[in-house]
C-alpha cells in the first residue's frame, strides 16, 4: 500500500519551507510515496516540484488550493492554474475540464475557509459526480471535532475521504495522509477515482503551536524559511532568507 500527503504549502504561498526542502524532507524523513504541494491560488510550487521530483524519492501529484467565493477548493492532478474568485461549483467544473480532481478541504475548520456541510449537501444533490471527495482528516485543525464531522459528512454524501497534513512547516508533513493501493501518482489517481482510499493520521507533537508561531514570525517578519543546501557534500536543511 502507498501513502500520500495531499495538502501542503510552500514558500510560493504561506508555507515556511521551499519546494526543494519539502521534497528532501518528505523523501528522507517520512514514509510517504506521493506528495501534493497545494499552494494558495498558484500552481508555481507544484510545477517546480514536478520538475525536481526525479532528484528525490517521493513522487509528486500537482495541485493547488483555490479560493472560491464560498470557501477553499483543493484541486489535484492539474498542470494549469485555475483562477480564484469563482463560485465553488464553477471552480470544480473548471478543475474537471482540465483533467483534475476537485475536493472539499477542511469543511469544518473554524480558522480556514471551508465550504460547510449544508452547501456541500446541496452541491452533491444538484451536481452528482462533480466532487471527487472530502478531506476528512486535516492535520492542522485546532481540535479533532472538525475531522470527525467531516468523516460523518463524507459517508452521508457517499464520497471518498482523504487525508492531508495542510502542512506549512516541514515537521508537519505526513501528520495526516491517504493510504492507497500502489505507490505511484497514477495508482493514487485511480484509487481516488474508484474510492479505494483510506485517510490516516499520526499524533502531532506537543510543541506544534509554539513552533508554528516562531516559524511564521521568522517567515513573515524577516523572510526566513527552510531551504535545502549542500554543505561538505551533504544535503542539509537550513533557515535562511528567501524572496
Amino acid at each position: 500500500m502507498g501513502l500520500a500527503d495531499l495538502h501542503m504549502h510552500s514558500t510560493f504561498s504561506d508555507g515556511v519551507a521551499t519546494v526543494e526542502a519539502i521534497l528532501y524532507h518528505a523523501s528522507a524523513h517520512t514514509d510517504l510515496d506521493v506528495i501534493a504541494i497545494t499552494d494558495h491560488n498558484t500552481l508555481a510550487g507544484a510545477m517546480q516540484a514536478l520538475a525536481l521530483a526525479d532528484q528525490f524519492r517521493v513522487a509528486v501529484a500537482p495541485g493547488m488550493e483555490i479560493s472560491t467565493t464560498e470557501g477553499d477548493l483543493l484541486a489535484l492532478f492539474i498542470t494549469e492554474p485555475v483562477a480564484a474568485g469563482m463560485t465553488f461549483v464553477d471552480t470544480a467544473h473548471r478543475v474537471r475540464e482540465i483533467g483534475g480532481l476537485p475536493f472539499a478541504p477542511h469543511p469544518f475548520d473554524i480558522l480556514a475557509r471551508g465550504v460547510g456541510a449544508r452547501r456541500l449537501r446541496k452541491i452533491q444533490q444538484e451536481h452528482p459526480g462533480l466532487l471527487a471527495g472530502i478531506e476528512v482528516i486535516n492535520g492542522s485543525l485546532l481540535t479533532p471535532i472538525g475531522n470527525l464531522r467531516a468523516e460523518k459528512l463524507r459517508w452521508d454524501l457517499g464520497l471518498p475521504g482523504i487525508g492531508g497534513s495542510d502542512a506549512h512547516m516541514l515537521e508537519d508533513i505526513g501528520v495526516a495522509s491517504t493510504v492507497f493501493p500502489g505507490q505511484t501518482p497514477a495508482d493514487l489517481r485511480m484509487a481516488l477515482e474508484n474510492g479505494h482510499v483510506t485517510p490516516a493520521a499520526r499524533k502531532r507533537d506537543s510543541n506544534y503551536y509554539r513552533r508554528s508561531a516562531m516559524r511564521f514570525a521568522l517567515r513573515m517578519g524577516l523572510g526566513y524559511a527552510h531551504t535545502l543546501e549542500e554543505r561538505s557534500g551533504k544535503d542539509r536543511i537550513r533557515m535562511r532568507r528567501v524572496p
